[in-house]
């Protein structure tokens, strides 16, 4: 068994120079594990918001802070997390992510204020980009013919929706939110553990100190965002609104000027010369804004305004999630047919359509007219889920693949942050419920038309 601290593992041929074999199945069945209970953890309490929020005594704008803590962590930490990755050991910062993984999240369940909450949420999120961004890189190294990647990655971009699909499910059944925190802590414990006797090392490393700079710019930046953002909420020509954007335009501006001097930047920004680059980016940045934002709120939301218990809207977006699941673990058949980029704009596609039929259900008090859309919502995004990860390692050089992978997710949890502040904002701004969940309705079909045309005009060139 390779150890964290061994040699460099060779990139091509998938074995360590000792030759101990990277054990294809048994890795994709750990890092798919580990982040279906990422993704359980970061969507549990798309269900139990508003007891959590009365609980810890939350009031309503301050609720985008409990839904986001995990996507900022995220977002932050990604990006520096995969070129770690790729440098010291994809294995060391899986371990180590999946480890604190469980830690912060069994931590959450002893939380007593909304603060409290968030920064065990924001820790949670940090230690999943640990885990997320590693996940891929180990998956490449283990499988490194592009007919095994395209098995490997569609396995593991149907266990993000898995995660998604469950994680509610298991908090809406537990008669305590904070029980479903304790649960899902544990489970990554294990899966740690079992990591720790399975997984083989590999890397690419390129010399030099962690960009310890850059991260934190693009940290303080994201969360001066999402600040304004949720602050907008209130009024969005507010001083305070238009310092936190100005100040995370400047922060965004230096750690550009800092990733360019670094020895061993975060991102290289020479992949933004790629196109292939572009579109993974652009598709996970408008499904974090318009799938993600706006599925998030949307179980809470109909709990305030149908009534229904936490379980019964668990099962209901089971039909997304479920749907989301079976569809991204069968997208691998497409190769050769369907393009990742046109899978992408077909997803985008078919949200835009999800959304636009759910218009009127919250004001008319009927859940059942939100069924076509959860169906055709949930074939939608598991197309979506089933490219993003292919094509986040396939825009890449192999050798950074972690990178890729950290890069298409950061861009994902940014327009989560962004997309659950504005959802809420929309929502809750407009003095009625039913007619604020339209608007933000259609603002998502709006991002989500923005999305498919942005995938689509970043074609290859000949």
């Amino acid at each position: 068994m390779a150890r964290p601290d061994s040699a460099t593992t060779s990139a091509a041929t998938g074995t360590t120079p000792g030759g101990a074999p990277a054990r294809p199945r048994a890795t994709l069945a750990l890092t798919s594990a580990a982040t279906a209970v990422t993704l359980m953890a970061y969507t549990a309490p798309m269900v139990t918001l508003p007891d959590t929020a009365s609980d810890l005594g939350t009031p309503l704008s301050a609720q985008a802070w409990l839904l986001n803590g995990t996507p900022l962590g995220l977002a932050a930490l990604l990006l520096v997390a995969g070129s770690l990755a790729d440098d010291h050991g994809r294995r060391r910062i899986f371990l180590a992510g999946t480890l604190g993984l469980g830690l912060t999240t069994a931590l959450g369940a002893f939380t007593t204020s909304t603060w409290q909450f968030t920064l065990a949420r924001v820790a949670q999120g940090a230690a999943g980009a640990a885990l997320l961004a590693s996940a891929l890189g180990l998956i490449v190294h283990a499988f490194p013919t592009p007919r095994g990647r395209l098995h490997a990655t569609g396995v593991w971009g149907a266990f993000v929706s898995g995660g998604i699909a469950v994680g509610p499910l298991l908090a809406g059944a537990l008669p305590n939110w904070r029980l479903g925190y304790g649960l899902l802590g544990a489970a990554a414990l294990v899966v740690a553990a079992l990591g720790s006797r399975t997984l083989t090392e590999s890397r690419a490393p390129r010399g030099g100190r962690p960009d310890v700079l850059g991260a934190l710019t693009f940290g303080v930046a994201l969360a001066a965002l999402v600040a304004a953002l949720t602050l907008g909420r209130d009024g969005w020509l507010r001083a305070p609104v238009g310092l936190l954007l100005a100040l995370a335009v400047l922060l965004v501006a230096a750690f550009v000027a800092v990733e360019r001097r670094a020895a061993t930047p975060m991102i290289d920004l020479g992949l933004l010369r790629r196109r292939r680059f572009l579109a993974s980016s652009a598709g996970g940045l408008f499904t974090g804004l318009a799938v993600i934002g706006v599925f998030s709120y949307l179980p809470a939301l109909i709990q305030q305004t149908l009534g229904l218990a936490p379980l019964t809207t668990a099962w209901l977006f089971l039909l997304w999630a479920g749907l989301s699941f079976a569809v991204a673990l069968q997208v691998r058949h497409l190769a050769g047919r369907l393009a990742p980029r046109t899978q992408l704009a077909l997803g985008f596609a078919l949200h835009t359509v999800a959304v636009l039929t759910m218009l009127g259900a919250v004001g008319a008090g009927s859940w059942p007219r939100l069924l076509p859309g959860l169906v055709i919502g949930g074939i939608g995004s598991g197309l979506l889920n089933g490219a993003l990860p292919l094509l986040a390692v396939e825009s890449v050089p192999r050798e950074r693949a972690a990178m890729g992978s950290g890069a298409q997710q950061t861009f994902r949890y940014i327009g989560s942050c962004a997309g659950v502040a504005l959802t809420i904002a929309l929502a809750t701004s407009a003095g009625d419920l039913a007619r604020g969940t339209d608007i933000a309705l259609m603002v998502s079909a709006g991002l989500a038309v923005a999305g498919a045309a942005s995938v689509l005009a970043l074609r290859e060139t000949a």
